[in-house]
């Protein structure tokens, strides 16, 4: 959450204090040792936070907090003032102040200052960007994700949201598929009418007919009275099917009928019935390979996917985890925790095999286990803290020598691995081209696990 401040005091000694300790923590500092200068800095350079003292000669703090107010709102400031003074601090919190510092204090107290109101700032900003990309009656709330990566899907739900046409989801389990469907529901003209979902491989399939289609009463042994079925529930609003590539092939062509003809038979029925169902699927198959083998008919998998929509990997998308992060620490009341660099480092280098499911089981763990608001790389799993410790030491060389080719050869497993042998994110990784990983694969003839 690095970013550009301005530091406003006319003491020399405690200005010069300031920006040391700011420089050293990465931040980019200008100084001002007046109000004066200071406003002309701020009008040169918009910086990201202001830092001005209370008492000055001149123009003072209050003077220089409002005179920023009105003309940038939205820049954060921060008031330092003596003890005592705390009721000059109080009225410059009602000016628009973001918080206010007491002298004296220490470098911890001046970092975690910084930290909040950055990171405050950063959200601030995502969230005005995300605002106004979305159209007024697009609700993408909870789909957390400024990066280009998800802008892709925001864009494609914008487009097919209110059409009829089928859309099958793709993608890595815990990556928000249902998410994803709810919000083509409620950005479609049925909005207002049922969304239901199935997971169709949480249902026995002997079961799974009866879950979708309804039936009749003395269909099979147990059925007592006749059962409505999910097409029936759904009926003028969206029908989800979850894990749509798990459905038992002698299934596949019933389901093929109701899309086509837009009618449905209850099991033991003979009456059809007519349905008006928008369908949205998702599989985290890979249905290429499921109709090569047999597992899954081709023609179903065409009405299905009218509109692909793909949902990359957490891993793929890094650069909203620390968004993520701040969601799910307000999501599970705990708005004032921050992160320490180190540790956000640690979260968004590992690789989520699990995705956002993962990231938000691991952030309710680390609020619940903590000792304080600040979480630091202590504070991580054990799995987390050993993978970054292993990421510090990047090469170890024996004093007897090594081969430089073996040693690219494991670099490159290594981000392969890392990348769940996707050679785009691994190519990214190693921060080259993808055509030069594919010939360092070539070259060194490597395979996945599992593969010749």
């Amino acid at each position: 959450m690095k970013g550009k401040i301005l530091v406003i005091d006319d003491d020399n000694s405690l200005r010069r204090v300031l920006e040391y300790n700011l420089k050293e923590e990465g931040y980019e500092v200008q100084a001002a040792s007046s109000g004066e200068e200071g406003l002309f800095l701020f009008g040169q350079s918009q910086p990201d936070l202001v830092i001005t003292d209370m008492k000055m000669s001149g123009m003072d703090g209050l003077m220089v907090l409002k005179s920023i107010k009105e003309r940038s709102p939205e820049t954060l400031v921060i008031i330092i003032t003596a003890f005592g003074t705390v009721n000059i601090a109080v009225e410059a919190m009602k000016a628009g102040a973001y918080d206010y510092i007491t002298k004296p204090f220490n470098r911890d107290e001046l970092k975690l200052i910084v930290l909040k109101a950055l990171q405050f700032n950063g959200l601030a900003e995502e969230n005005k960007r995300l605002k106004s990309q979305l159209s007024d009656k697009t609700d993408f709330r909870t789909i957390i994700g400024n990066s280009k990566e998800m802008e892709k899907v925001f864009d494609v739900i914008r487009k097919v949201a209110d059409t009829e046409a089928a859309i099958l989801i793709t993608g890595e389990s815990g990556t928000g598929k249902e998410l994803v469907a709810r919000s083509i529901h409620a950005n479609s003209s049925r909005r207002e009418a049922p969304f239901i979902a199935i997971n169709c491989a949480a249902i026995p399939r002997d079961l799974l007919e009866s879950e979708l289609f309804g039936h009749v009463k003395g269909a099979f042994t147990g059925a007592l009275r006749d059962k409505t079925g999910k097409f029936q529930l759904a009926d003028g609003g969206t029908l989800f099917l979850d894990e749509v590539g798990e459905l038992p092939l002698e299934l596949q062509p019933k389901l093929l009928r109701a899309l086509q003809e837009k009618e449905i038979e209850p099991v033991g029925g003979t009456k059809v019935q007519k349905i008006d169902v928008r369908v949205v699927s998702a599989t985290n198959v890979n249905i290429d390979k499921a109709i090569a083998n047999g597992s899954f008919r081709e023609d179903l998998y065409y009405r299905l996917a009218v509109i692909p929509v793909h949902l990359p990997s957490l891993r793929e998308r890094r650069k909203d985890i620390p968004l993520l992060i701040k969601y799910f620490c307000g999501k599970h009341g705990s708005e004032n925790v921050t992160l320490e660099n180190s540790a956000l480092e640690a979260l968004v280098m590992h690789s989520w095999p699990g995705n956002v499911r993962e990231l938000e089981n691991t952030i309710e763990r680390l609020l619940i286990m903590r000792n304080g608001d600040m979480i630091s790389v202590d504070d991580l799993p054990d799995k987390l803290r050993e993978k970054r410790a292993q990421g510090t030491a990047v090469i170890k060389l024996p004093d007897e020598g090594y081969p430089l080719e073996q040693l690219e050869r494991e670099v490159v497993v290594a981000a392969l691995e890392r990348s769940s042998w996707n050679q785009t994110a691994a190519a990214r990784f190693l921060r080259i081209p993808r055509h030069t990983l594919i010939y360092r694969i070539e070259k060194y003839g490597i395979t996945p696990p599992g593969q010749k």
